[in-house]
């Protein structure tokens, strides 16, 4: 099971790297424009991105606290420095995407020190539905349909740009 969780990961890396790739092209403007999505612009919907993938292996560190391994690799997030103003400059939008590559190397290199057992682990939370703790594999997969989800809503956004996008097919080199 844990190599379902690597290769989601993986995914998820490449994803944000072709996103970045994308946006990278757009004016700073043009990133910027409130393109009325939920989050607004498109770095804003990239910035929620790293946002959850560092909330997510952030919640992690408790429950698997004896893996020096998975340690490290959420260790690493401290790096990351998440920008938090409504509209960025061209010089933060560069702070994302270094955040980016620092969280999807964080995530790569968290599940690939995770055992299947470590997968049962309980991760404490306390807004899931009144349960306090809920198996690490089920936090893993609230990371994947997050990051998703808000890649996609990015799509739809180029879409309608009609700037050719696909991130969100499978890569054979994941299979």
């Amino acid at each position: 099971m844990k190599e379902v969780f690597v290769t989601f990961a993986k995914y998820n890396e490449e994803a944000d790297k072709a996103v970045v790739s994308i946006l990278d092209k757009l004016s700073n403007d043009d990133r910027e424009k409130n393109r009325k999505s939920y989050y607004g612009s498109l770095s804003s919907l990239a910035r929620h991105v790293l946002g959850g993938t560092v909330f997510f292996l952030g919640l992690f560190k408790d429950a698997l606290s004896k893996n020096a391994a998975a340690q490290k690799a959420i260790a690493s997030l401290a790096k990351v420095e998440l920008v938090k103003e409504k509209k960025i400059t061209e010089d933060q939008w560069k702070k994302v995407v270094a955040g980016l590559k620092i969280a999807d190397k964080a995530y790569v290199d968290f599940t690939a020190a995770l055992s299947d057992k470590d997968l049962e682990t309980p991760v404490k939370i306390d807004w899931f539905k009144g349960k306090s703790d809920v198996p690490l594999s089920f936090m893993l997969e609230n990371l994947i349909a997050h990051g998703t989800h808000h890649r996609g809503q990015i799509s739809q956004i180029l879409d309608s740009l009609k700037i050719d996008n696909d991130f969100s097919g499978v890569n054979p080199k994941f299979i």
